[in-house]
Protein backbone atom coordinates (compact mmCIF):
# COMPACT_ATOMS: atom_id res chain seq x y z
CA UNK A 1 0.00 0.00 0.00
CA UNK A 2 1.64 3.39 -0.91
CA UNK A 3 2.44 5.48 1.96
CA UNK A 4 1.05 9.20 1.62
CA UNK A 5 1.37 12.63 3.96
CA UNK A 6 -1.91 13.58 6.12
CA UNK A 7 -2.28 16.92 3.55
CA UNK A 8 -1.89 14.47 0.87
CA UNK A 9 -5.14 11.67 1.72
CA UNK A 10 -6.74 14.65 2.71
CA UNK A 11 -6.69 16.52 -1.01
CA UNK A 12 -7.20 13.35 -2.52
CA UNK A 13 -10.10 12.42 -0.28
CA UNK A 14 -11.32 16.29 -1.29
CA UNK A 15 -10.95 15.86 -4.93
CA UNK A 16 -12.76 12.83 -4.85
CA UNK A 17 -15.74 14.36 -3.40
CA UNK A 18 -16.02 16.87 -6.22
CA UNK A 19 -14.53 19.80 -4.45
CA UNK A 20 -12.96 22.28 -6.86
CA UNK A 21 -11.84 25.01 -4.69
CA UNK A 22 -11.35 25.73 -1.33
CA UNK A 23 -11.49 29.32 0.27
CA UNK A 24 -9.27 30.58 2.87
CA UNK A 25 -6.41 32.56 3.66
CA UNK A 26 -2.79 30.93 3.83
CA UNK A 27 -1.04 30.81 6.82
CA UNK A 28 2.32 28.44 8.31
CA UNK A 29 0.03 25.75 9.19
CA UNK A 30 -1.96 25.33 6.55
CA UNK A 31 1.69 24.98 4.29
CA UNK A 32 0.99 21.06 3.72
CA UNK A 33 -2.66 21.50 3.12
CA UNK A 34 -2.16 24.60 0.69
CA UNK A 35 1.07 23.46 -1.17
CA UNK A 36 -0.28 19.90 -1.49
CA UNK A 37 -3.53 22.12 -3.72
CA UNK A 38 -0.72 24.07 -5.54
CA UNK A 39 -0.03 20.96 -6.99
CA UNK A 40 -3.10 19.70 -8.34
CA UNK A 41 -5.00 19.84 -11.48
CA UNK A 42 -8.97 20.62 -11.08
CA UNK A 43 -8.39 22.61 -7.49
CA UNK A 44 -7.37 25.60 -7.07
CA UNK A 45 -6.84 27.63 -3.66
CA UNK A 46 -9.56 31.15 -3.63
CA UNK A 47 -7.58 33.09 -1.43
CA UNK A 48 -9.67 35.67 0.36
CA UNK A 49 -9.31 38.64 2.48
CA UNK A 50 -11.01 37.70 5.08
CA UNK A 51 -11.63 34.07 6.14
CA UNK A 52 -15.08 34.94 7.21
CA UNK A 53 -15.81 35.74 3.73
CA UNK A 54 -14.16 32.74 2.28
CA UNK A 55 -16.78 30.43 4.62
CA UNK A 56 -19.78 32.73 2.93
CA UNK A 57 -18.53 31.65 -0.22
CA UNK A 58 -18.12 28.11 0.46
CA UNK A 59 -21.54 28.09 1.67
CA UNK A 60 -23.29 30.02 -1.75
CA UNK A 61 -21.32 27.40 -3.87
CA UNK A 62 -23.15 24.63 -1.64
CA UNK A 63 -26.38 26.16 -2.24
CA UNK A 64 -26.35 26.03 -5.54
CA UNK A 65 -24.63 23.14 -6.02
CA UNK A 66 -25.77 20.91 -3.19
CA UNK A 67 -22.67 19.68 -3.29
CA UNK A 68 -19.13 19.78 -0.73
CA UNK A 69 -17.76 23.21 -0.65
CA UNK A 70 -14.37 23.62 1.30
CA UNK A 71 -13.20 26.65 3.33
CA UNK A 72 -10.32 26.65 5.34
CA UNK A 73 -8.30 28.61 8.31
CA UNK A 74 -4.80 28.80 9.54
CA UNK A 75 -4.36 27.75 13.36
CA UNK A 76 -5.96 30.58 16.02
CA UNK A 77 -7.37 33.88 14.33
CA UNK A 78 -7.10 32.22 10.81
CA UNK A 79 -9.79 29.58 11.71
CA UNK A 80 -12.01 31.81 14.75
CA UNK A 81 -12.38 33.64 11.29
CA UNK A 82 -14.52 31.28 9.59
CA UNK A 83 -16.95 31.19 12.46
CA UNK A 84 -19.71 33.21 11.76
CA UNK A 85 -19.66 32.25 8.48
CA UNK A 86 -19.94 28.57 9.09
CA UNK A 87 -22.78 29.09 11.80
CA UNK A 88 -24.90 30.51 8.77
CA UNK A 89 -23.86 27.56 6.43
CA UNK A 90 -24.45 25.10 9.35
CA UNK A 91 -28.05 26.58 10.04
CA UNK A 92 -28.44 27.31 6.47
CA UNK A 93 -28.26 23.36 6.04
CA UNK A 94 -25.79 23.47 2.83
CA UNK A 95 -22.49 20.71 3.26
CA UNK A 96 -19.35 22.60 3.75
CA UNK A 97 -16.11 21.11 5.25
CA UNK A 98 -14.02 23.48 7.08
CA UNK A 99 -9.67 22.66 7.69
CA UNK A 100 -8.77 24.30 10.44
CA UNK A 101 -5.32 24.17 11.00
CA UNK A 102 -3.68 24.15 14.75
CA UNK A 103 -0.56 25.21 16.07
CA UNK A 104 2.35 22.37 16.44
CA UNK A 105 0.88 19.00 18.01
CA UNK A 106 3.68 18.97 21.07
CA UNK A 107 2.75 22.42 22.23
CA UNK A 108 -1.35 21.85 22.16
CA UNK A 109 -2.19 22.39 25.49
CA UNK A 110 0.33 24.91 26.68
CA UNK A 111 -1.07 27.98 25.69
CA UNK A 112 1.45 28.42 22.99
CA UNK A 113 1.34 31.37 20.54
CA UNK A 114 -2.38 31.55 18.94
CA UNK A 115 -3.48 28.25 20.72
CA UNK A 116 -7.44 27.78 20.66
CA UNK A 117 -8.96 24.20 20.61
CA UNK A 118 -11.45 24.21 17.42
CA UNK A 119 -12.78 21.04 18.49
CA UNK A 120 -14.30 22.93 20.79
CA UNK A 121 -15.02 26.28 19.53
CA UNK A 122 -16.71 25.07 16.23
CA UNK A 123 -18.54 22.11 18.27
CA UNK A 124 -21.95 24.32 17.77
CA UNK A 125 -22.20 24.64 14.01
CA UNK A 126 -21.20 21.33 12.96
CA UNK A 127 -22.38 17.95 12.67
CA UNK A 128 -19.00 16.78 13.08
CA UNK A 129 -15.79 18.49 14.19
CA UNK A 130 -12.99 16.36 15.52
CA UNK A 131 -8.80 16.60 15.71
CA UNK A 132 -6.27 14.48 13.72
CA UNK A 133 -3.48 13.81 15.72
CA UNK A 134 -1.66 10.80 14.18
CA UNK A 135 -2.08 10.41 10.65
CA UNK A 136 -3.72 7.03 11.28
CA UNK A 137 -6.85 8.62 11.63
CA UNK A 138 -6.62 10.88 8.20
CA UNK A 139 -8.27 8.57 6.63
CA UNK A 140 -11.45 7.07 8.90
CA UNK A 141 -11.26 11.43 9.60
CA UNK A 142 -11.72 13.18 6.52
CA UNK A 143 -14.01 10.28 5.30
CA UNK A 144 -16.18 10.47 7.71
CA UNK A 145 -16.08 14.54 7.64
CA UNK A 146 -17.22 14.25 4.15
CA UNK A 147 -19.75 12.17 4.82
CA UNK A 148 -21.39 14.01 7.63
CA UNK A 149 -21.48 17.06 5.65
CA UNK A 150 -23.10 15.68 2.75
CA UNK A 151 -25.32 13.03 4.84
CA UNK A 152 -26.79 15.62 7.63
CA UNK A 153 -26.73 18.64 5.42
CA UNK A 154 -24.28 20.81 7.21
CA UNK A 155 -21.17 21.53 8.35
CA UNK A 156 -17.93 19.22 9.30
CA UNK A 157 -14.78 20.91 10.80
CA UNK A 158 -11.45 18.77 10.46
CA UNK A 159 -9.02 20.20 12.88
CA UNK A 160 -5.18 19.75 11.72
CA UNK A 161 -1.87 20.53 13.51
CA UNK A 162 0.12 21.86 10.88
CA UNK A 163 3.22 19.46 11.85
CA UNK A 164 0.95 16.56 11.36
CA UNK A 165 0.13 17.35 8.31
CA UNK A 166 3.89 16.56 6.72
CA UNK A 167 3.72 13.32 8.48
CA UNK A 168 3.00 9.89 6.22
CA UNK A 169 0.71 6.79 6.47
CA UNK A 170 -0.46 4.28 4.49
CA UNK A 171 -3.03 5.65 1.86
CA UNK A 172 -5.96 3.18 0.70
CA UNK A 173 -7.52 4.24 -2.47
CA UNK A 174 -10.20 6.94 -1.47
CA UNK A 175 -14.09 5.33 -0.10
CA UNK A 176 -16.79 7.70 -0.40
CA UNK A 177 -19.73 5.31 -0.43
CA UNK A 178 -22.32 7.50 0.04
CA UNK A 179 -21.34 9.63 -2.39
CA UNK A 180 -23.75 10.67 -4.81
CA UNK A 181 -26.56 8.38 -3.32
CA UNK A 182 -29.95 9.53 -1.83
CA UNK A 183 -32.12 7.98 0.22
CA UNK A 184 -36.17 9.39 0.62
CA UNK A 185 -37.90 8.74 3.66
CA UNK A 186 -41.86 8.68 3.82
CA UNK A 187 -45.06 8.24 6.17
CA UNK A 188 -46.71 5.10 6.50
CA UNK A 189 -49.60 4.66 4.69
CA UNK A 190 -52.20 4.98 7.99
CA UNK A 191 -50.82 8.54 8.87
CA UNK A 192 -51.05 9.54 4.90
CA UNK A 193 -54.94 8.77 5.33
CA UNK A 194 -54.99 10.27 8.33
CA UNK A 195 -53.65 13.67 7.46
CA UNK A 196 -55.63 13.56 4.57
CA UNK A 197 -59.19 12.71 6.32
CA UNK A 198 -57.58 15.93 8.37
CA UNK A 199 -57.09 18.34 5.16
CA UNK A 200 -60.53 17.25 3.60
CA UNK A 201 -62.45 17.82 6.91
CA UNK A 202 -60.88 21.35 6.60
CA UNK A 203 -63.37 24.60 5.06
CA UNK A 204 -60.47 27.42 4.61
CA UNK A 205 -57.42 25.11 4.33
CA UNK A 206 -54.07 27.22 3.93
CA UNK A 207 -50.35 25.74 2.35
CA UNK A 208 -47.04 27.01 3.92
CA UNK A 209 -44.53 26.19 1.73
CA UNK A 210 -40.86 26.75 2.75
CA UNK A 211 -37.36 25.60 1.00
CA UNK A 212 -38.56 21.49 1.82
CA UNK A 213 -40.47 21.94 -1.15
CA UNK A 214 -37.36 22.34 -4.08
CA UNK A 215 -37.75 19.90 -5.84
CA UNK A 216 -41.79 19.21 -5.34
CA UNK A 217 -43.09 22.11 -7.56
CA UNK A 218 -45.43 19.92 -9.44
CA UNK A 219 -46.50 17.74 -6.48
CA UNK A 220 -47.46 21.37 -4.53
CA UNK A 221 -49.66 22.68 -7.41
CA UNK A 222 -51.39 19.43 -7.13
CA UNK A 223 -52.02 19.79 -4.00
CA UNK A 224 -52.97 23.54 -4.04
CA UNK A 225 -55.57 23.05 -6.52
CA UNK A 226 -57.09 20.42 -5.00
CA UNK A 227 -57.62 21.87 -1.37
CA UNK A 228 -58.22 25.11 -2.95
CA UNK A 229 -55.63 26.05 -0.94
CA UNK A 230 -53.80 29.41 -1.05
CA UNK A 231 -49.89 29.20 -1.19
CA UNK A 232 -48.04 31.11 1.34
CA UNK A 233 -44.03 31.09 1.04
CA UNK A 234 -41.15 31.54 3.72
CA UNK A 235 -38.73 33.15 2.20
CA UNK A 236 -35.96 30.53 2.10
CA UNK A 237 -38.56 28.93 -0.12
CA UNK A 238 -39.18 31.77 -2.49
CA UNK A 239 -37.15 30.25 -5.32
CA UNK A 240 -38.64 27.10 -5.05
CA UNK A 241 -42.34 27.79 -4.86
CA UNK A 242 -43.05 30.74 -6.28
CA UNK A 243 -42.45 30.24 -9.88
CA UNK A 244 -45.18 29.75 -12.52
CA UNK A 245 -47.36 29.77 -9.76
CA UNK A 246 -51.00 30.60 -9.88
CA UNK A 247 -51.45 29.83 -6.11
CA UNK A 248 -48.64 31.67 -4.66
CA UNK A 249 -49.86 34.35 -2.67
CA UNK A 250 -46.41 35.37 -1.22
CA UNK A 251 -44.50 35.63 1.93
CA UNK A 252 -46.19 36.46 5.24
CA UNK A 253 -44.09 37.43 8.87
CA UNK A 254 -42.30 40.84 8.92
CA UNK A 255 -40.98 40.59 5.67
CA UNK A 256 -44.45 39.52 4.03
CA UNK A 257 -47.68 41.16 2.91
CA UNK A 258 -51.41 41.43 3.79
CA UNK A 259 -52.47 38.68 1.20
CA UNK A 260 -49.63 36.09 2.47
CA UNK A 261 -50.28 36.67 5.81
CA UNK A 262 -54.79 36.85 5.68
CA UNK A 263 -54.38 33.54 3.96
CA UNK A 264 -52.82 32.19 6.98
CA UNK A 265 -54.50 33.79 9.79
CA UNK A 266 -58.13 33.18 8.20
CA UNK A 267 -57.47 29.50 7.63
CA UNK A 268 -59.02 26.70 9.92
CA UNK A 269 -56.13 24.33 8.35
CA UNK A 270 -53.08 24.66 7.36
CA UNK A 271 -50.73 22.32 5.62
CA UNK A 272 -47.33 23.36 6.29
CA UNK A 273 -44.47 21.59 3.81
CA UNK A 274 -40.54 21.52 4.82
CA UNK A 275 -40.58 24.98 6.35
CA UNK A 276 -39.93 25.76 10.03
CA UNK A 277 -40.70 29.16 10.17
CA UNK A 278 -39.99 31.20 13.20
CA UNK A 279 -42.40 33.52 13.60
CA UNK A 280 -45.20 31.96 16.27
CA UNK A 281 -47.27 35.47 15.75
CA UNK A 282 -48.08 34.72 12.28
CA UNK A 283 -49.64 31.31 13.04
CA UNK A 284 -53.53 31.42 13.77
CA UNK A 285 -54.44 29.76 17.50
CA UNK A 286 -56.95 27.94 16.72
CA UNK A 287 -55.87 25.78 13.51
CA UNK A 288 -56.02 22.44 12.97
CA UNK A 289 -52.35 22.22 11.64
CA UNK A 290 -50.25 18.89 9.32
CA UNK A 291 -46.48 19.21 9.27
CA UNK A 292 -44.37 17.49 6.69
CA UNK A 293 -40.55 18.11 7.58
CA UNK A 294 -37.65 15.20 7.17
CA UNK A 295 -36.65 16.01 10.67
CA UNK A 296 -38.94 15.41 13.47
CA UNK A 297 -37.26 17.80 16.20
CA UNK A 298 -38.28 20.28 13.96
CA UNK A 299 -42.24 19.26 13.90
CA UNK A 300 -44.53 21.10 16.32
CA UNK A 301 -42.09 23.51 17.91
CA UNK A 302 -43.20 26.82 16.05
CA UNK A 303 -46.92 25.90 16.67
CA UNK A 304 -49.66 23.06 17.70
CA UNK A 305 -49.45 20.76 15.29
CA UNK A 306 -51.96 17.92 15.12
CA UNK A 307 -50.28 15.18 12.53
CA UNK A 308 -46.54 15.01 12.09
CA UNK A 309 -45.44 13.60 8.88
CA UNK A 310 -41.83 12.99 8.95
CA UNK A 311 -40.49 12.63 5.10
CA UNK A 312 -39.33 14.36 1.93
CA UNK A 313 -42.36 16.85 1.03
CA UNK A 314 -41.83 15.35 -2.73
CA UNK A 315 -42.88 11.84 -1.53
CA UNK A 316 -45.01 12.54 0.77
CA UNK A 317 -47.35 14.52 -1.35
CA UNK A 318 -47.29 12.05 -3.91
CA UNK A 319 -48.81 9.46 -0.79
CA UNK A 320 -50.97 12.17 0.00
CA UNK A 321 -52.60 13.04 -3.41
CA UNK A 322 -54.63 10.00 -4.31
CA UNK A 323 -56.13 10.37 -0.92
CA UNK A 324 -57.38 14.20 -1.34
CA UNK A 325 -61.02 14.81 -1.89
CA UNK A 326 -61.31 17.92 -4.40
CA UNK A 327 -63.24 20.34 -3.54
CA UNK A 328 -65.31 22.97 -5.16
CA UNK A 329 -65.53 26.05 -2.86
CA UNK A 330 -62.33 27.87 -3.97
CA UNK A 331 -63.84 31.42 -1.80
CA UNK A 332 -60.43 31.36 0.83
CA UNK A 333 -58.46 30.57 -2.56
CA UNK A 334 -59.80 33.39 -4.65
CA UNK A 335 -60.06 36.43 -1.95
CA UNK A 336 -56.28 35.59 -1.06
CA UNK A 337 -55.86 35.65 -4.91
CA UNK A 338 -57.23 39.15 -5.02
CA UNK A 339 -55.49 40.50 -2.48
CA UNK A 340 -52.14 39.42 -3.47
CA UNK A 341 -52.91 41.39 -6.74
CA UNK A 342 -53.66 44.44 -4.62
CA UNK A 343 -50.69 43.75 -2.94
CA UNK A 344 -48.39 43.46 -5.88
CA UNK A 345 -50.35 46.60 -7.36
CA UNK A 346 -49.13 48.34 -4.03
CA UNK A 347 -46.26 47.39 -4.28
CA UNK A 348 -45.26 49.11 -8.05
CA UNK A 349 -46.88 52.47 -7.01
CA UNK A 350 -44.10 52.86 -3.95
CA UNK A 351 -41.33 51.44 -6.57
CA UNK A 352 -41.09 54.90 -8.49
CA UNK A 353 -39.36 57.98 -8.41
CA UNK A 354 -39.47 61.57 -9.52
CA UNK A 355 -36.49 63.11 -11.41
CA UNK A 356 -34.55 65.41 -9.68
CA UNK A 357 -35.42 64.51 -6.30
CA UNK A 358 -31.93 64.45 -4.29
CA UNK A 359 -32.42 60.51 -2.92
CA UNK A 360 -33.94 56.93 -4.61
CA UNK A 361 -37.09 55.05 -3.04
CA UNK A 362 -35.54 51.69 -2.50
CA UNK A 363 -38.39 49.74 -4.06
CA UNK A 364 -37.51 51.73 -7.06
CA UNK A 365 -34.08 50.03 -7.09
CA UNK A 366 -35.44 46.87 -6.31
CA UNK A 367 -37.87 46.94 -9.22
CA UNK A 368 -35.58 47.85 -11.75
CA UNK A 369 -33.33 45.39 -10.62
CA UNK A 370 -35.66 42.05 -11.08
CA UNK A 371 -36.41 43.89 -14.60
CA UNK A 372 -32.92 44.26 -16.01
CA UNK A 373 -31.94 41.35 -14.49
CA UNK A 374 -31.13 38.29 -16.64
CA UNK A 375 -33.41 35.82 -16.86
CA UNK A 376 -30.98 33.23 -14.96
CA UNK A 377 -29.54 35.62 -12.73
CA UNK A 378 -28.17 34.49 -9.16
CA UNK A 379 -29.58 36.91 -6.31
CA UNK A 380 -27.84 37.45 -3.07
CA UNK A 381 -28.77 39.98 -0.08
CA UNK A 382 -27.48 41.56 2.90
CA UNK A 383 -29.54 41.24 5.90
CA UNK A 384 -31.53 43.99 6.85
CA UNK A 385 -33.59 46.14 4.31
CA UNK A 386 -32.01 44.61 1.18
CA UNK A 387 -33.54 41.19 2.15
CA UNK A 388 -36.82 42.97 2.15
CA UNK A 389 -36.70 44.85 -1.46
CA UNK A 390 -35.44 41.04 -2.61
CA UNK A 391 -38.46 39.57 -0.76
CA UNK A 392 -40.85 41.83 -2.09
CA UNK A 393 -39.37 43.02 -5.60
CA UNK A 394 -37.40 40.03 -7.03
CA UNK A 395 -39.46 37.94 -9.20
CA UNK A 396 -38.42 34.34 -8.89
CA UNK A 397 -39.12 31.99 -12.49
CA UNK A 398 -37.14 28.98 -11.87
CA UNK A 399 -34.07 30.36 -13.15
CA UNK A 400 -32.90 32.55 -10.74
CA UNK A 401 -31.75 31.95 -7.51
CA UNK A 402 -31.77 33.91 -4.25
CA UNK A 403 -29.22 33.42 -1.37
CA UNK A 404 -29.08 34.87 1.72
CA UNK A 405 -28.59 34.87 5.38
CA UNK A 406 -32.08 33.76 6.26
CA UNK A 407 -31.78 31.50 9.08
CA UNK A 408 -28.58 32.95 11.19
CA UNK A 409 -29.28 36.48 9.97
CA UNK A 410 -25.84 37.33 9.74
CA UNK A 411 -24.79 41.02 8.39
CA UNK A 412 -22.10 41.23 5.44
CA UNK A 413 -23.00 38.32 3.30
CA UNK A 414 -24.00 38.94 0.40
CA UNK A 415 -20.70 40.52 -1.58
CA UNK A 416 -18.93 37.02 -0.38
CA UNK A 417 -21.56 34.90 -1.59
CA UNK A 418 -21.84 36.25 -4.24
CA UNK A 419 -18.36 35.82 -5.38
CA UNK A 420 -19.01 32.38 -4.14
CA UNK A 421 -21.69 31.68 -6.40
CA UNK A 422 -20.00 33.46 -9.56
CA UNK A 423 -17.14 31.21 -9.36
CA UNK A 424 -19.37 28.10 -9.46
CA UNK A 425 -21.43 29.30 -12.18
CA UNK A 426 -18.62 31.04 -14.46
CA UNK A 427 -20.93 33.29 -16.82
CA UNK A 428 -23.98 33.61 -15.05
CA UNK A 429 -24.61 37.07 -14.31
CA UNK A 430 -24.50 37.42 -10.30
CA UNK A 431 -26.29 40.23 -8.09
CA UNK A 432 -25.28 41.32 -4.72
CA UNK A 433 -27.96 43.60 -3.10
CA UNK A 434 -25.83 45.04 -0.29
CA UNK A 435 -26.31 47.47 2.91
CA UNK A 436 -24.13 50.25 3.54
CA UNK A 437 -23.31 48.40 7.02
CA UNK A 438 -23.24 45.11 5.52
CA UNK A 439 -20.83 46.46 2.77
CA UNK A 440 -18.69 48.36 5.26
CA UNK A 441 -18.39 45.54 7.70
CA UNK A 442 -16.24 43.62 5.09
CA UNK A 443 -15.23 45.59 2.68
CA UNK A 444 -12.20 43.45 2.70
CA UNK A 445 -13.99 41.20 -0.13
CA UNK A 446 -14.02 43.72 -2.39
CA UNK A 447 -10.24 43.18 -3.03
CA UNK A 448 -10.91 39.68 -3.31
CA UNK A 449 -12.69 40.00 -6.32
CA UNK A 450 -10.51 42.57 -8.08
CA UNK A 451 -7.88 39.78 -7.01
CA UNK A 452 -9.49 36.96 -8.92
CA UNK A 453 -11.33 39.15 -11.36
CA UNK A 454 -14.97 37.83 -10.66
CA UNK A 455 -17.37 39.99 -12.41
CA UNK A 456 -19.95 40.10 -10.30
CA UNK A 457 -22.68 43.20 -9.49
CA UNK A 458 -23.08 44.89 -6.50
CA UNK A 459 -25.81 47.20 -5.76
CA UNK A 460 -25.34 49.24 -2.01
CA UNK A 461 -29.11 50.33 -0.84
CA UNK A 462 -27.15 53.77 0.84
CA UNK A 463 -29.17 55.36 3.45
CA UNK A 464 -26.16 55.86 6.19
CA UNK A 465 -27.80 53.97 8.68
CA UNK A 466 -28.74 50.73 9.86
CA UNK A 467 -31.81 51.72 8.88
CA UNK A 468 -33.81 47.99 9.83
CA UNK A 469 -32.46 48.21 13.17
CA UNK A 470 -33.60 51.96 13.37
CA UNK A 471 -37.30 50.54 12.17
CA UNK A 472 -37.01 47.92 15.25
CA UNK A 473 -36.34 51.09 17.31
CA UNK A 474 -39.32 53.09 16.16
CA UNK A 475 -41.08 50.19 16.44
CA UNK A 476 -40.00 49.39 20.54
CA UNK A 477 -41.08 53.74 21.28
CA UNK A 478 -37.17 54.39 20.97
CA UNK A 479 -35.26 56.76 19.74
CA UNK A 480 -32.62 55.55 17.07
CA UNK A 481 -29.48 55.54 18.40
CA UNK A 482 -26.20 54.24 17.09
CA UNK A 483 -27.35 53.35 14.15
CA UNK A 484 -25.74 56.21 12.06
CA UNK A 485 -23.17 55.58 9.09
CA UNK A 486 -20.99 58.44 7.92
CA UNK A 487 -20.16 56.55 4.53
CA UNK A 488 -17.34 57.67 1.97
CA UNK A 489 -18.70 57.44 -1.79
CA UNK A 490 -18.94 53.81 -2.38
CA UNK A 491 -18.69 53.92 -5.59
CA UNK A 492 -15.42 56.20 -5.39
CA UNK A 493 -13.91 53.41 -3.04
CA UNK A 494 -14.87 50.71 -5.31
CA UNK A 495 -12.76 52.47 -7.53
CA UNK A 496 -9.75 52.62 -5.70
CA UNK A 497 -10.38 49.06 -4.73
CA UNK A 498 -9.83 48.51 -9.46
CA UNK A 499 -13.74 47.90 -9.80
CA UNK A 500 -15.92 49.56 -11.72
CA UNK A 501 -17.68 52.33 -9.65
CA UNK A 502 -20.95 54.51 -10.05
CA UNK A 503 -22.97 56.26 -7.99
CA UNK A 504 -26.45 57.20 -8.36
CA UNK A 505 -29.30 59.69 -6.67
CA UNK A 506 -31.37 61.41 -9.22
CA UNK A 507 -34.43 58.50 -9.88
CA UNK A 508 -33.81 60.06 -13.38
CA UNK A 509 -30.64 58.57 -14.19
CA UNK A 510 -31.21 55.29 -11.98
CA UNK A 511 -32.26 53.00 -14.77
CA UNK A 512 -29.47 53.99 -17.23
CA UNK A 513 -26.75 53.27 -14.64
CA UNK A 514 -28.46 50.29 -13.32
CA UNK A 515 -27.97 49.27 -16.98
CA UNK A 516 -24.42 49.78 -17.67
CA UNK A 517 -23.06 48.54 -14.23
CA UNK A 518 -25.24 44.98 -15.24
CA UNK A 519 -23.75 44.86 -19.24
CA UNK A 520 -20.24 46.00 -17.75
CA UNK A 521 -17.62 43.48 -18.35
CA UNK A 522 -16.07 42.99 -14.94
CA UNK A 523 -16.80 43.52 -11.46
CA UNK A 524 -19.35 46.55 -10.86
CA UNK A 525 -20.53 48.76 -7.93
CA UNK A 526 -23.50 50.89 -7.45
CA UNK A 527 -23.57 53.37 -4.84
CA UNK A 528 -27.44 54.00 -5.03
CA UNK A 529 -28.24 56.92 -2.62
CA UNK A 530 -31.61 55.78 -1.04
CA UNK A 531 -34.07 57.31 1.62
CA UNK A 532 -33.30 57.01 5.14
CA UNK A 533 -37.10 57.17 6.26
CA UNK A 534 -38.36 54.52 4.08
CA UNK A 535 -40.80 52.44 6.22
CA UNK A 536 -41.07 48.72 5.08
CA UNK A 537 -44.53 48.08 6.49
CA UNK A 538 -45.28 44.57 7.82
CA UNK A 539 -48.44 42.78 6.41
CA UNK A 540 -50.16 43.73 10.56
CA UNK A 541 -49.22 45.90 13.38
CA UNK A 542 -50.36 45.20 16.53
CA UNK A 543 -51.41 47.83 19.13
CA UNK A 544 -48.07 47.08 21.03
CA UNK A 545 -45.77 48.87 17.75
CA UNK A 546 -48.80 51.35 17.13
CA UNK A 547 -47.87 52.54 20.61
CA UNK A 548 -44.51 52.09 20.17
CA UNK A 549 -44.05 54.24 17.11
CA UNK A 550 -46.48 57.18 18.65
CA UNK A 551 -44.20 57.03 21.84
CA UNK A 552 -41.17 57.19 19.69
CA UNK A 553 -42.71 60.46 17.63
CA UNK A 554 -43.37 62.27 20.79
CA UNK A 555 -40.39 61.45 22.01
CA UNK A 556 -38.38 62.82 18.65
CA UNK A 557 -40.26 66.08 19.23
CA UNK A 558 -39.69 67.05 22.48
CA UNK A 559 -35.69 65.89 21.73
CA UNK A 560 -35.77 68.95 18.60
CA UNK A 561 -36.23 65.77 16.29
CA UNK A 562 -39.16 67.10 14.43
CA UNK A 563 -37.45 67.28 11.21
CA UNK A 564 -37.38 63.18 11.25
CA UNK A 565 -41.04 63.07 11.69
CA UNK A 566 -41.47 65.64 8.55
CA UNK A 567 -38.75 63.44 6.27
CA UNK A 568 -40.95 60.22 7.56
CA UNK A 569 -43.95 62.20 6.29
CA UNK A 570 -42.75 63.35 3.16
CA UNK A 571 -40.71 59.79 2.17
CA UNK A 572 -43.66 57.09 2.90
CA UNK A 573 -47.13 59.38 3.42
CA UNK A 574 -46.90 62.27 0.41
CA UNK A 575 -46.13 60.37 -2.22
Amino acid sequence: MPKKSVAEIIVDTLQAAGVKRVFGVVGDSLNGITDTIRTREGMEFIAVRHEEGGAFAAGAEAHLTGDLAVCAGSCGPGNTHLINGLFDCHRSRVPVLALAAQIPSVEIGTGYFQETHPERIFRECSHFCELISTPEQAVRTIESAVAAALGQRGVAVVVLPGDVAYLETDAPDVRLPTLGRRSTASPAEADIRQAAALLNAGDKVAILAGIGCAGAHAELLLAAEALKAPVVQSLRGKEFVEPNNPYAVGLTGLLGMPAGYHALMDADTILMLGTDFPYRQFFPEDARVVQVDTRPEHIGRRTRVEIGLVGDVTETLRSLLPHLTPREDSTHLEEAQQRHRDDRAHLAELATGEAGDTSLHPQHVARLLDELAAENAIFTCDVGTPTIWAARYLSMNGQRRLIGSFVHGSMANAVSQAYGAALVEPGRQVIAMCGDGGLAMLLSELLTIRQHKIPVKIIVFNNSALSFVELEMKAAGLLDYGTALDNPNFGAVAEAAGLKGYRVQDPGQLESVLREALAHDGPALVDAVVKRQELSMPPSIDRKQAQGFGLYAVKALMNGRGSELLELAKTNLFR
